[in-house]
């Protein structure tokens, strides 16, 4: 089907776009922007240079995709921003394109990023994640799949969030998250295994269960190498704790405790 696009949009003729693409009024379209099928543009969302957009994204009012990275490094290299599939990005949310660090932000598929969050340069956000109002990601923050974080969190950059967190409103980090936990207070620590998340997400409950007893044996230890090396002695055909014990072996800005 034929695109839709308003007559008040700017759409830049080198840009490539898909079909049954609707664009509302006052959005703008920038050259070296590729965009897939049926996505839906709400008026005044604007599309910068190196726009890489999948395809049944919904983008609101506001939206500034692909803007100039908030790096005085960034020496205008051609870099680009990536979006997936089945994004619900919501009003004045702005991410950031590449530098020459890695060349690209990357946001997933079927993720909902609320108002007004950012999403710094070279960030690299997973699947199904959902991100909360005003919430500040740093550059080369790295966030895998499935995550919740809530509203007005900070996160430094390079910082590591595993998958199916939940990470307290309000909350600022420079340390890594590792997965499946809860984290939260100030300064932000451990609060648990997000029990109720991973229930909900169809883990069974003896996985849970290895889980919760692996975070047990790792924060039991005043060397956290030590507690990881006993999880995975005691749980060594668990993906699960394999995952945890990895990550942590290769965080860089060191765990929350």
């Amino acid at each position: 089907m034929a695109n839709k696009i308003h007559p008040l949009a700017v759409v830049d003729p080198e840009a490539v776009l898909g079909d049954n693409n609707e664009i509302g009024p006052f959005c703008v379209i920038d050259k070296n922007v590729v965009i897939g099928d049926n996505n839906k543009l709400y008026n005044s969302v604007t599309l910068h240079f190196g726009t890489r957009l999948g395809s049944g994204n919904e983008i609101f009012p506001g939206a500034s995709i692909s803007t100039k990275p908030q790096d005085l490094k960034f020496q205008g290299e051609e870099t680009t921003c990536e979006i997936g599939d089945n994004n619900s990005i919501r009003e004045n949310v702005t991410i950031s394109r590449g530098t020459a660090s890695k060349g690209k932000t990357v946001v997933g598929n079927g993720n909902l990023l609320m108002e007004n969050m950012h999403i710094g340069h070279d960030c690299v956000i997973g699947n199904g994640c959902i991100i909360g109002n005003s919430t500040k990601f740093a550059g080369e923050v790295v966030v895998d799949d499935c995550a919740i974080i809530s509203a007005t969190c900070l996160f430094h950059q390079f910082t590591k969030v595993g998958s199916y967190i939940m990470f307290q409103g309000g909350t600022r980090t420079s340390q890594d998250i590792p997965p499946y936990v809860i984290a939260g207070k100030e300064p932000v620590r451990y609060a648990g295994v997000n029990l109720i998340g991973l229930r909900r997400r169809g883990f069974p409950n003896d996985v849970i269960e290895a889980i919760h007893d692996a975070y047990r044996i790792i924060y039991s230890h005043g060397v956290m190498k030590e507690g990881v090396a006993e999880a995975r002695a005691k749980y060594p055909d668990s993906k699960e704790v394999e995952y945890i014990c990895s990550f942590i072996e290769t965080s860089k800005r060191g765990i929350i405790r």
